[in-house]
């Protein structure tokens, strides 16, 4: 048995927390928020947004990040949202040992700055050993047993296999790579094109129109991923393509839902507010066009995604143009002799 904490009491958190206690882990989760931790203590049976879900009465629940650190965890899981990873990892610092493995399950790029998750604990945290871990997983799946695979990476192989024994289980098996940098952008980028996928939803156009979209959309996140030095065979993996269909694709996945009601005319602020969660991909969809424009890589889709988001393009002459743009060959790479 392992000492293990969970920060952040939102789905993830919880579905994370439930898997690490059903491996005979000791797990504490933490949460900023009373409400969150009152609630799961009233009725670990009936958790918002998890039905059929139960939350272990082994695990132990705290508002108080000190307690959650006590004792020195073996492992600590960070779900928490990606704009406050950084005032969660620096407020952390202090209680967490030299050696530490902190694993980050949070997707998304730091607005301003352009960092990952992982690089944003390990500047906080420099102390730590930080991985990652992602893939085609939603947390109302997850919590109730349902079967998966995804991948935890790290710089060093025996920390990425540390996380692997830690979580892998008979439905959730856990490949490893050393490929941190690609996990985390798959795993940011692909709420981008989800919302695309869901405003195609929205718009009621079909199957070829989304299976189009998700093909282009994983070659503008390997595009950029590899500009920035990951390595291309992330991005055909669980982190990559696994989990931009299951986030395109799925009434779970909240940047889905928000891109269909944006496809049905709502506003930005209409749709985040009747999704009721956060939606990742709106701050990451800055980040990449930031990032597209900084290593000199061409995402259309992503640009007009920000139209969309944050210009009041209508979401039907966003795909028109995208359809209409010069025409090129599928891969640049390949040419006739």
């Amino acid at each position: 048995m392992k000492k293990v904490t969970v920060l952040g009491a939102g789905t993830w958190g919880v579905a994370l927390t439930i898997l690490l206690a059903g491996n005979g882990h000791e797990v504490t989760l933490w949460s900023k928020f009373e409400a969150e931790t009152g609630a799961l203590a009233a009725n670990r049976s009936e958790i918002k947004n998890l039905p059929g879900a139960v939350l272990p009465d082994s695990v132990k629940l705290t508002n108080d990040l000190a307690e959650a650190a006590a004792n020195g965890p073996d492992l600590i899981v960070n779900t928490v949202i990606s704009p406050k990873v950084r005032e969660v990892s620096k407020a952390l610092s202090s209680y967490i040992k030299e050696g530490t493995v902190i694993v980050n399950a949070s997707k998304g790029i730091e607005h301003g700055t352009l960092y990952t998750m992982t690089d944003v604990i390990s500047q906080e945290i420099p102390q730590a050993k930080v991985a990652v871990i992602s893939g085609p997983s939603h947390a109302e799946e997850v919590s109730r047993h349902i079967p998966t695979t995804v991948v935890a990476g790290a710089a060093e192989k025996e920390v990425a296999m540390y996380v692997q024994d830690m979580f892998m289980n008979t439905y959730f098996r856990v490949y490893t790579s050393p490929d941190v940098l690609g996990i985390e952008i798959g795993s940011a980028l692909k709420n981008v094109i989800a919302l695309a996928a869901g405003a195609i939803d929205g718009l009621g156009y079909g199957d070829n129109t989304k299976a189009a979209l998700i093909t282009r959309g994983i070659v503008e996140i390997s595009r950029l991923g590899v500009a920035m030095g990951a390595r291309t065979e992330s991005f055909a993996g669980l982190s990559g393509i696994g989990d931009l269909i299951v986030t395109c694709t799925s009434n779970h996945s909240r940047n889905h839902n928000a891109g269909y009601l944006l496809g049905k005319g709502k506003s930005l602020e209409e749709a985040k507010k009747e999704v009721g969660q956060v939606v990742e991909g709106v701050n990451s969809a800055q980040a990449a066009l930031a990032l597209a424009d900084k290593y000199g890589v061409e995402m259309p889709i992503v640009e007009q995604v920000n139209a969309v988001l944050f210009e009041d393009k209508p979401a039907k002459d966003a795909l028109k143009e995208l359809l209409v743009r010069e025409k090129v060959t599928e891969y640049s790479s390949l040419s006739w002799e």
